[in-house]
This record gives C-alpha cells, structure tokens and sequence, in this order.
C-alpha cells in the first residue's frame, strides 16, 4: 500500500469512462504535507465529466486537472515535491516517454507505430515543467484497500454521471455501431498481408502522425477471421459504416491497410 509522503504535496487521481469511448469524469485528492499544518488535510475535487471521451483520456486528463488545481494553491511556493498517485499503469509507464522521447521521435513509438492521445501527453508534460517542482507520478494498486483510491475512483464515477462538456480534441473520431455479436479484440485478425473484406466501425484521425486508427469487423465469409473485431491504422480515410475491400501488411506490431482495392456497395 502507498503510503502518502509527509513532507510532499500527495495528489490521488482516477479517470473513468463509463463506456468505452463514452461519457467520463475524473477524480482528485489533495493530501497536504505535514509542514502546512493544515486543519483539514485531505481536500477533494469533483469536476463536470466530459462527453465522448475514453478511460485512458481520462486518466491522463486527471493528472492534468490536478497539476492545474496544485498551481493554484496559496502554498505552492512552499512545496517542492508532487506525486500523484494513480492506479493506470498507461499513464505510470509513459508520461516519461512522453518526457524525453515521444517528441523527438514525431510522437511513434520504437515499434514505429504512433502514440495515442498525443494532445493530452502534451498537455500534461507542459504542466510539470510549468509548475517548476519535482513530479512523480507512481502507481497504486486499484480496487485495492488503499482509502484514498477508493475516494478518488468514487469522485470520478461521480463526475462521469455528470458529463457536461466535450473534451479538449484530441482526435476527430467518427463512429458506427458493430454488426458482430464479437467483442473487440486487439490482435485478433493475424497480419498475413492478405486480401479481405472489412467494414469499418470507427474511424479516429490522428492529426500528429497524418493516419488514422481504424477499428474494423471482418465481414469475409471466408476468412478465419470473420465477425472478428480489431484495430489497424490506414493512410488512407476510410468512411465509418462503410465497407472495403483492402489488403493488409504483415506486421502484427503495426498493422496497416497496405492497399485499399475498392469500396463495396
């Protein structure tokens, strides 16, 4: 269990999307270090939820909303250290990245495929160098008996029941509805650089890396794949609700529409 440091400014955060893209909210707790002598020394946040957003927007949105309110404080110039405490290792396992290497490398990743929800990774690196202080952010166990988590994943179902607001633009995503009963399932559809039929059930522009993240249902009879749901990017806009006749590559790290052949009607 993480034990919050007394002599730093502790920050609990949670973001949660109710559905997946869908209405989310975040959550936010404030423990203040010893030094202030705070009569209250836990403060929560509870902020209007955003529309159509994702969890791992969310999570990311928490820390940047909290470093927000950190900003704000009367005391920050007696503050040197912040650790926010969240239970996404997607956020723990890459804001470093996001840091000191995803800018240089024009936002890809080493496998050459583009990181997700750039604007926000921006957003949230600009903030910990603007505040000035040490920030760490580290991982807690969630749906844990940590309190403090607990509080902040019940802040953020919270703010998601009160969505008001879209997001920041992260991406233009456009979406349809999926014909399969098949849950998606990343890695589902093998990259054998084969021809198929797909039809496609969102389409998310990503304007950093000009390519769009396309997820798809396999509408080939007979393909093994078929009804199977899963992701791929393409150069190439293709039209949610609409289907294709394509081709694709043979790298399951990165796979793409390596041809689009026609659409069918």
């Amino acid at each position: 269990m993480n034990t919050p440091n007394p002599h730093a400014l502790n920050i609990y955060t949670d973001g949660s999307a109710l559905k997946n893209p869908g209405v989310g909210g975040i959550g936010i707790r404030f423990i203040f270090p010893d030094f202030l002598e705070k009569e209250d020394p836990i403060k929560d946040f509870l902020f209007p939820g955003f529309k159509g957003t994702t969890n791992q927007q969310m999570e990311i949105k928490a820390c940047i909303v909290a470093l927000d309110e950190a900003m704000r404080l009367v005391e920050i110039s007696k503050i040197n250290t912040i650790i926010i405490y969240t239970d996404s290792l997607y956020v723990v396992n890459n804001y470093k990245k996001a840091i000191f290497y995803w800018a240089s490398s024009g936002w890809m990743k080493h496998d050459g495929s583009p990181v997700l929800n750039v604007p926000m990774w921006k957003e949230l690196t600009r903030k910990i160098k603007k505040i000035g202080k040490v920030v760490e952010i580290k991982w807690v166990k969630g749906h844990s008996n940590n309190i403090h988590n607990k509080a902040v994943d019940k802040i953020a179902k919270q703010s998601a029941r009160q969505a008001i607001k879209e997001p920041s633009p992260t991406t233009s995503v456009t979406v349809r509805r999926k014909k399969t009963k098949e849950k998606t399932e990343r890695g589902s559809v093998k990259m054998l650089g084969q021809t198929i039929k797909i039809r496609i059930i969102t389409n998310e522009y990503l304007r950093e890396q000009k390519i769009a993240k396309i997820r798809y249902e396999v509408i080939s009879k007979n393909s093994k794949f078929y009804n199977k749901v899963d992701f791929i990017y393409s150069k190439k806009t293709l039209s949610a609700g609409h289907n294709f006749l394509v081709s694709f590559n043979k790298n399951d790290n990165f796979p793409q529409i390596s041809r689009v052949f026609k659409e069918i009607i």
